[in-house]
């Protein structure tokens, strides 16, 4: 890790121990900076109206385990995994309460890199939205998130081949989706 990383790593704990020891202004400082990640990945997994209260759950359960963060990964990615975890059990739980399919929903995610103009962003942000609730889950999970087929798997509840599958079949319906469309690209990520 260069110098420049390593300060940036260190201050990144500070801030996350100040936080965790209770500094409110520490908190809010870690809040506005992964706000918009877990906004994000919220909603591509959640109804639209649920998006903002689970959110706050997420936040809410940032503060309450930031005492036992312990800097083994980026501030950033521990904010994501204990957000996803809060994102999956409210679905987990409407599900259940509307008496819904208990099977792997699918999450997609939209790949940062993959629309180079805005109207393509678009063509990709809606085929996604229209992807099944598991392809979409693993979509996004593993190709937006970066997190790894076996972490995906136990996220959900699912074998390491299942969400394999999930992405090919993500992959296949976006690509077919997009050639509807004539807004295919040759984008490695699809």
């Amino acid at each position: 890790m260069t110098d420049t990383g390593s300060l940036a790593f260190a201050a990144e704990l500070r801030l996350a121990r100040a936080a965790g020891r209770g500094d409110d202004a520490a908190f809010e400082a870690v809040y506005r900076q992964h706000l918009p990640g877990v906004l994000r990945t919220a909603r591509w997994l959640l109804e639209t109206g649920d998006v903002d209260d689970v959110v706050q759950d997420a936040f809410l359960r940032v503060w309450s385990r930031l005492s036992q963060y312990r800097g083994e990964a980026p501030l950033g990615a521990w904010v994501r995994r204990v957000a996803v975890t809060v994102i999956l059990r409210h679905r987990q739980r409407e599900r259940r309460r509307l008496g819904a399919h208990a099977g792997p929903a699918e999450l997609e995610q939209l790949v940062a890199t993959g629309a180079r103009q805005p109207l393509e962003r678009v063509a990709l942000e809606a085929a996604i939205g229209r992807l099944p609730p598991g392809a979409r889950e693993v979509f996004v999970l593993t190709q937006v998130e970066g997190y790894s087929h076996v972490e995906v798997a136990a996220m959900l509840g699912i074998a390491e081949s299942t969400s394999r599958s999930q992405l090919r079949r993500a992959r296949a319906l976006l690509r077919a989706q997009l050639h509807a469309t004539g807004e295919e690209r040759n984008d490695p990520g699809l």
